[in-house]
């Protein structure tokens, strides 16, 4: 197949120019003029002769074997074939904040166009780029793509934007992969929202806790909200305080004497750092510091910070029960930056559970990730409903909507040598 794939490399370069072009990619169509009945061995046997179109001619109707399915799916998203019995257009739009999510802008639309790709209907994908997130901006731009006829949208916007969204409440069905619903007031039935409970994974780690919990944050708003989210749910009863910030240098706050809420721990305790951007000398705080010995440490930062803090535990000889850590950090980057010695006790919680190999194929052709990337893997997730609800066909990914909110399975992983592994606890 490496002679397949030089042929059609043009053909990505262009497919990628599409997502800002309204010029449509052109469609091969083939027809089946072998009188002959070919069976799974015969179109096994045209696969291992690298003869694919006379591969896709007899695989004109839905097949059983897996392997041949996902065949036939890569080979026709590459050669972008067409079928000749699929009569339904697919109208979707993207509504891009650019400067607000960077790099995501062209990712989850790649995400969008890849899923689109693999499937044999004939498509239009839109991008409406906004400069910002507020309210005029939006509502000028869900104008626009109203009165081009777009029913379906795509918008990636973060919390602020979502918020000035719902104020808006657009008789438009919007899909926001990155905001759970259960961290905004909503109530219109028109608006489908995909972000990571966060809150549902920290629920599941905390079970995993031992006294003290070290909490290790940003000062993101996201950061900010998780700590003191796992505090409260390590703690019982639940205290809240009025705390402050230091935005120059991380400040320690502690609650004691405690009623603990899970059953392993017997004098419950809490100490929460908020890490700046420019710290990187966690010395003062870690060194010959009796109050986190045996403790686990629930690191919420993004993934080179939290490389830098794992380093320095090993560094300074802290003995912790173990390190913990939501989606923010199922990251493959994890495994070459830190030593194995870092991260051995290391639990990770992911919501990527659902696994498409055609779909995860034809992004690496394109560029992108949907394996560990969560939210280019909930944008295609998003798209895939949006499909079902426009041609009526099965979802690829089966994933439950309780109250217009992607519910996603939570699975708790080990960083190991060379891979995630699934979790097991020590007897």
């Amino acid at each position: 197949m490496k002679k397949l794939f030089f042929l059609v490399l043009p053909v990505f370069i262009f497919a990628q120019s599409f997502m800002i072009s309204n010029i449509p990619l052109p469609r091969t169509y083939i027809l089946n003029l072998d009188p002959y009945e070919c069976d799974d061995t015969c179109l096994k046997e045209y696969l291992d002769k690298e003869m694919v179109f006379s591969f896709l001619a007899h695989a004109n109707k839905k097949l059983t074997d897996t392997n041949l399915t996902e065949a036939k799916k890569i080979n026709m998203a590459i050669l972008n074939i067409g079928n000749i019995y699929s009569n339904t257009t697919l109208r979707i739009a993207m509504l891009l904040p650019s400067k607000k999510i960077g790099k995501y802008a062209s990712t989850t639309t790649n995400a969008a166009f890849a899923y689109l790709l693999s499937k044999s209907n004939s498509f239009t994908l839109k991008r409406y780029n906004i400069q910002t997130e507020e309210f005029g901006e939006i509502q000028t731009a869900l104008d626009l793509i109203k009165a081009e006829g777009f029913s379906y949208v795509i918008a990636p916007l973060t919390k602020k934007g979502a918020q000035n969204l719902i104020a808006l409440d657009p008789d438009l069905n919007v899909y926001i992969p990155t905001v759970n619903k259960n961290d905004i007031n909503v109530s219109s039935n028109y608006l489908t929202f995909g972000g990571i409970d966060y809150k549902a994974q920290s629920d599941l780690l905390l079970k995993k806790a031992h006294s003290p919990l070290i909490i290790f944050s940003d000062k993101s708003s996201i950061g900010k909200e998780l700590a003191f989210y796992q505090e409260e749910q390590f703690l019982h009863p639940k205290i809240k305080e009025e705390l402050s910030y230091d935005d120059e240098e991380p400040e320690l706050y502690e609650n004691t004497q405690v009623k603990p809420l899970y059953k392993n721990i017997t004098e419950p305790k809490v100490i929460k750092y908020f890490i700046s951007r420019r710290t990187t000398n966690l010395e003062r705080y870690l060194k010959e510091n009796e109050n986190i010995i045996g403790g686990s440490f629930f690191i919420n930062t993004p993934i080179i910070k939290s490389g830098m803090i794992m380093s320095q535990l090993t560094l300074y000889d802290v003995n912790a029960t173990n390190i913990l850590s939501t989606q923010i950090n199922y990251d493959p980057l994890l495994l070459s930056m830190t030593q194995y010695i870092d991260r051995k006790n290391m639990v990770v919680a992911n919501s990527i559970t659902k696994n498409n190999n055609t779909l995860i194929e034809i992004n690496s052709l394109l560029g992108n990730d949907i394996v560990y990337d969560w939210i280019n893997y909930t944008t295609t997730v998003g798209i895939d409903y949006f499909y079902n609800l426009i041609t009526g066909e099965a979802r690829e990914y089966d994933i439950i909507i309780d109250n217009n909110q992607m519910v996603y399975d939570i699975e708790l992983l080990r960083p190991s040598l060379s891979r995630f592994t699934s979790y097991v606890a020590s007897p």
